[in-house]
């Protein structure tokens, strides 16, 4: 998945940018308070998105 679809997805489901990590940056969920960095790279793996939104408590 590309790393602008996959954020514009994290944003819809009410996360926001937390704060630049050095290689990640850390997206929250707010409801949940959940923390959890996403890669910058251009391409994100599948598994990894999964696991992404399992940790943030988006359903999607």
């Amino acid at each position: 998945m590309k790393r602008n679809e996959f954020i514009r997805l994290l944003l819809a489901a009410g996360c926001v940018f937390h704060r630049h990590g050095g290689r990640h940056d850390i997206y929250l969920n707010p409801i949940t308070g959940q923390k959890q960095p996403v890669p910058r790279h251009a391409e994100i793996d599948e598994q990894l998105v999964k696991h992404i939104k399992k940790q943030l408590g988006i359903s999607k």
